[in-house]
This record gives structure tokens, sequence and C-alpha cells, in this order.
């Protein structure tokens, strides 16, 4: 790869990275071209050298994004039980840490409300589709089996707890409230499934 292609793969990933903390703390309306270019140092002129659009940017970021989320959630899990490995899942995402640094966090709790809205756009939409149907399938296959409902069901369940939980501490932040419903949360997600694995034995 030549310098010139060098160069401009440093400033198409400076681009991404930009935009994800923008998306991440400010959502799509509020991760303008202008502020994600100032992040980079560059002009807006610059980025239709890389994107056709800002939804195109959008939808790559998302992508991006909620993969480096199923990273963090799912790496380093295979020596573990299936009840380890949920405690873990649970744990990893409902954090104060979490809760207080969107910037570096999951991109749900920022653009979720947006998609719900008439003027979402289709492809972003598609995108947080796919991406959570890759969630759901992975938590699914790596928590405990669970009677009368599919492993992607119980996945698709577990992520509305953990973004549910997610938002309304982030929405009660700086009040003993918040933590407690990421206890609660992280508590709900296990024992709920422990206890469905109970009624079944």
């Amino acid at each position: 790869m030549n310098a010139k292609a060098v160069q401009k793969e440093r400033t198409h990933n400076a681009i991404l990275a930009s935009a994800s903390k923008l998306l991440r703390t400010r959502g799509i309306a509020g991760a303008n071209i202008v502020d994600i270019m100032k992040g980079t140092g560059l002009t807006v002129g610059g980025f239709y050298a890389h994107f056709a659009s800002k939804d195109a940017l959008v939808a790559d970021v998302l992508r991006q994004a909620l993969g480096e989320m199923s990273a963090l959630l799912f790496d380093g899990l295979e020596e573990d039980g299936s009840s380890e490995r949920l405690k873990k899942m649970l744990r990893r995402y409902l954090t104060p840490k979490h809760r207080d640094n969107p910037e570096m966090g999951c991109p749900l709790p920022a653009v979720a409300s947006e998609l719900s809205t008439t003027a979402a756009v289709p492809e972003h939409r598609e995108c947080l589709a796919d991406e959570l149907s890759k969630w759901a399938a992975e938590m699914g296959d790596r928590a405990p089996t669970v009677d009368q409902i599919s492993p992607r069901h119980l996945g698709l369940a577990l992520i509305a707890v953990m973004f549910g939980g997610l938002c309304l501490s982030r929405a009660v932040a700086g009040t003993r409230l918040s933590d407690e419903i990421l206890r609660a949360c992280k508590s709900f997600g296990q024992l709920g499934v422990a206890a469905s694995l109970g009624e079944r034995s």
C-alpha cells in the first residue's frame, strides 16, 4: 500500500472514530458532518471523498460500534459454564463505567428512539436489526437453555433488559436509583433464567 493509500485509510478511520463518539453521545441527528470533521481536524469538504452521504457513514458506524460491543460482551467466555457466561455478559454491560462513559459504549441508548420515528432511514433500521439478530444469536447460544423459549428469543429478551436498564440508569444518573437499576437488571437477568431452569427441573 502506497503512502497516499495509507493516509486515505487513516483519514477514513479517523472520520469513523469521530462519528462513532458523537453518535454514541448525541444520537444520529446530533452527529452532524461539521462536528464529525472537526473531530478529525479536517474540513467538511474532505468528507465526501470517503462517504457518499451521512446516512452511509451512520450505517458503517452502527455496524462498527455494535461489533465492538459484541466483542466486549462475548470474548473470553469459552471456558465458562452457561450460567457463568450469562452472569458475565450482564455484568459487562450493566456497569457504572458503561453508564458514565457513553462515548465508549453501546450506541443503542443514543439511537434507538430516533430509529423508532417515521423519520428514520430504512437502511439504519435494517442495519440495527441485522446486528441485534447477531447479538441475540450469540447471547442465546451462550446462556443456559430454557424450556419454552428459543435461544434467539432468550437472547432478544436479555438484550431488552440490558438496554432498558442502561437507558434508565443514565436517565437518573447521579441518584441512588441509577445504581439500583443496574443491580436490579443484572439480578433479573440472572435469576429470571435460573427460575425458569428451576421450574423445568
